[in-house]
């Protein structure tokens, strides 16, 4: 039964907010309609959800309000308990705030969560007033949606609490690298202060860190790429040698326009230093090998790879050379910058010039445009010199130059150009002999031969062969879709007694020989070229399982196994005795395979 229609006509107390429309209907109309007509219209008009409440039971309810819980008409709510519209978990907070003792005023308002006809429930902001003479439990309110705030607030407190448990350094920064948002273990991985350093540019900082992440986010800026897994030696106070594995990624809007960067710093301070200790490694970026010739030179390149060392590479061709300068660069800082090589052998003295160097339109015949050199393309990164000893006196003399004062000068141009680029040099020839000789200059050798890294030939580290030829054949199932399980027993034999004089190239290319003439399950020796295939094997110093004793020896057949990466059939072919002997002098010493790739 309706109710309404003999209420006391009543207003809206000041104290409670009105909507647009309440306020735009009592001024559209100066207070000359009938207050129950006014407040009648405002119940099925009011774009909020008004009610009015007496002892506890809903008395009238706005049609907008009815609509939002599910209800067809606003009526269905009244004589409602109106406790029954709040969630249980929220009625004990709604009813001690709504407590005339505990609330002198009467007036309340906070969040509750509404329950809807289908039992679901959407978050309101409440907001209540008393009515009426001292002791009146009429009440009029009104509900305001905060679903999609609360939603929010709560996605946002989430995200606070995972940002701040990461054990990982996170900082989030602007399009000018001003660092909006610390997580709390930045202070204690990189020194850094929450409230110190919000709205500061991070290089400019005041604090105990090295700032060494400040040139990865620059590049960040400038190539608006992200960068993985870099390598920073992070010299904060409390640990002088920590090292930190950057990640950093670029925020762009959809114009591409830079927006800001996250930097996530990870402590592997403890992982390098065990990594260091370990004397047998398979593996130093895409370099192969676990002898220890090869040892050495992972150790060497972890030394050189965060500094701007000038370094020479030497050996013979098809040992590596290139291989190992990318290492040396994309271990280091420079790793988001540009790696450029360049061939010395392949150029005319002329080309070279203006291939290193760059030129200007009309600087020789054919010169019609302005183009960049390699030391200009590789500015910030690294730059690659191979076969330098081929280069003539004149490149020599401006090398020099370009390594010593960090400019150079195009072809054509007399304006120098600044530039900040690491220099590795490689060649297979004897730059010592060629200087003997009066075809290198002394100077620029011994500015180049800062650091050299002398790279063995595949015949000196054998050991090296089964892996070479393990990850070989998975790279080449992957390019021409097959699945070889790998080479035989004779394959694996000749292959340790082949001189290699094309060393590593020399192996690639003839286990892709072998790949394209096999369609069987392994490579045996009929699919490999025919250098190799016809190579005449010279009789080898391997002692007699008959008549020599040190073939009994310990040491002896665990090298054996680890030369053929502990392949029992070609070791024992290689120590001259049987598999069956092999196979009991393993169990009579108790040697036990813990080598993992």
């Amino acid at each position: 039964m309706k109710k309404t229609k003999n209420l006391t006509p009543l207003m809206i107390p000041e104290t409670l907010d009105q909507s647009p429309g309440e306020r735009v209907f009592s001024e559209a109309h100066g207070g000359k309609e009938n207050p129950g007509d006014l407040m009648d219209l405002m119940f099925r008009t009011a774009p909020v959800g008004l009610y009015m409440v007496e002892n506890g039971a809903l008395l009238r309810a706005a049609s907008w309000l009815a609509d939002l819980l599910g209800y067809e008409i606003s009526e269905a709510l009244e004589g409602k308990p109106f406790r029954e519209l709040i969630h249980p978990e929220d009625i004990e907070a709604m009813e001690r705030d709504l407590s005339l003792e505990d609330n002198p005023s009467g007036s309340v308002q906070q969040n509750v969560r509404v329950l809807k006809k289908d039992g679901s429930f959407i978050w309101m902001s409440l907001r209540e007033n008393p009515m009426g003479s001292k002791g009146s439990s009429l009440k009029v309110g009104r509900f305001v949606e905060i679903t999609p705030v609360k939603q929010l607030i709560d996605h946002q407190s989430r995200l606070n609490a995972i940002f701040g448990k990461v054990k990982d350094s996170v900082i989030m920064l602007d399009a000018e690298l001003r660092v909006i948002s610390i997580n709390s273990s930045t202070r204690t991985l990189c020194g850094l202060n929450g409230r110190q350093v919000v709205g500061q540019v991070l290089s400019q900082c005041s604090a105990p860190c090295s700032k060494a992440c400040c040139d990865i986010l620059n590049q960040i800026f400038e190539f608006k790429q992200a960068v993985k897994d870099v390598p920073v030696e992070c010299r904060a106070t409390s640990r002088p040698q920590q090292i930190v594995s950057v990640n950093s990624s670029p925020f762009l809007d959809p114009e591409g326009r830079f927006m800001g960067a996250v930097l996530v710093a990870k402590d592997i301070t403890l992982l390098k230093n065990i990594e260091k200790e370990l004397e047998d490694r398979h593996q130093f970026q895409n370099i192969i090998g676990k002898s220890k010739k090869m040892q050495d030179i992972y150790k060497l390149l972890e030394d050189l790879a965060s500094l701007e060392t000038t370094v020479l590479l030497t050996g013979e061709s098809g040992t590596g050379k290139e291989l190992m300068a990318k290492a040396l660069h994309y271990s280091g800082r420079r790793a988001a910058r540009s790696f450029v090589a360049v061939n010395c052998s392949a150029l005319a003295e002329g080309l070279l010039e203006s291939e290193l160097f760059g030129h200007v339109k009309g600087a020789f015949t054919g010169a019609v445009t302005d183009k960049m050199g390699r030391f200009q393309a590789a500015d910030g990164g690294t730059i690659l010199i191979d076969e330098i000893g081929d280069i003539s006196p004149l490149i020599q003399l401006k090398l020099l130059r370009v390594i010593q004062e960090k400019e150079f000068e195009r072809v054509g141009e007399s304006m120098p150009r600044k530039v900040d680029v690491r220099v590795i040099a490689c060649t297979n020839k004897d730059l010592k002999a060629k200087v003997k000789a009066g075809e290198f200059r002394e100077d620029l050798y011994y500015r180049l031969k800062v650091v050299e890294i002398p790279l063995p030939p595949l015949r000196e580290r054998l050991e090296d062969v089964p892996l070479l030829v393990n990850h070989t054949c998975k790279l080449f199932n992957r390019i021409f879709n097959k699945s070889i399980a790998g080479i035989s027993g004779d394959v694996l034999t000749l292959f340790m007694e082949y001189p290699w004089p094309g060393n590593v190239r020399e192996l690639k290319h003839a286990i892709e020989c072998a790949f394209v003439l096999c369609h069987e399950k392994v490579i045996n020796v009929n699919h490999l070229p025919q250098e190799i295939r016809h190579f005449k094997r010279q009789a080898r110093s391997m002692p007699s399982h008959t008549n020599n004793k040190k073939a009994n020896n310990e040491q002896d057949i665990l090298e054996a196994l680890n030369k053929t990466y502990w392949n029992k059939t070609v070791a024992a072919r290689l120590l001259g005795i049987s598999r069956q002997t092999l196979y009991r002098k393993i169990h009579e010493y108790g040697m036990i395979h813990t080598d993992v790739t």
